[in-house]
């Protein structure tokens, strides 16, 4: 039986190239997968993994997504109170913080507490927003985690952001890159992940990392 996996539509993502990611990485793990990109609350309380992409500034994917109704009252019961394996991309892993700082305080899910705030890199030449390859390195709370440990401390991985997450216990902070100084790359805990770089675009390391999720047993 196909599993089912929910890409969260709520206008503020990558949907296309996350699901057709989502497709190639379930050939490669030989696993039968039903791939819904969905607005639908039930849809999302239904499916057995859900992502939640984001492209944008934090408080428009926060409200974006409220806006749907039932949408994070389903997102709640499946992630939190069901356990089900969930993945935040981008904007839809700095959701995850407690809070975002981006032109005022805007309240996140607060599913891994912490804040987003503003990409300072401590290299005045370093160009805001980051977009490009980086290296991924987990930090120690990372290293042997069934899916973060796919990318090894080698894993070259896309990035487009400027702001950053900032886990308020170093414990949820499964791996960094540099940019002018540590970022997070990777957030985790329980059957909650989050990654700052974009897997969908990230060619055969994302590819990676994504089939590693979909046979991921938290």
């Amino acid at each position: 039986m196909a599993e089912r996996i929910a890409v969260v539509d709520y206008g503020a993502g990558n949907l296309r190239s996350v699901a057709k990611a989502l497709e190639a990485a379930a050939r490669n793990a030989n696993r039968a997968v039903q791939i819904d990109v969905t607005s639908c609350a039930a849809t999302v309380r239904a499916a057995d993994r859900i992502i939640l992409p984001g492209v944008g500034a934090f408080a428009q994917c926060a409200n974006a997504l409220r806006a749907i109704p039932g949408m994070e009252a389903a997102l709640v019961q499946s992630a939190i109170e069901v356990g089900r394996p969930f993945l935040g991309i981008c904007v839809g892993m700095q959701l995850l913080a407690t809070r975002g700082v981006e032109h005022g305080v805007h309240q996140g899910l607060d599913w891994i507490p912490g804040e987003v705030v503003r990409l300072t890199p401590g290299d005045p030449q370093l160009k805001i927003p980051h977009i490009g390859w980086a290296p991924v390195r987990l930090s120690p709370s990372g290293t042997g985690h069934a899916v973060g440990s796919t990318l090894g401390n080698m894993g070259q991985t896309y990035f487009v952001h400027s702001y950053r997450f900032v886990p308020a216990d170093n414990r949820q902070l499964l791996a960094t890159y540099d940019y002018g100084g540590a970022v997070a790359a990777i957030v985790g805990r329980d059957n909650i992940l989050g990654v700052q770089f974009h897997p969908e675009k990230s060619q055969t390391v994302g590819l990676n990392f994504l089939q590693a999720f979909l046979e991921w047993a938290p």
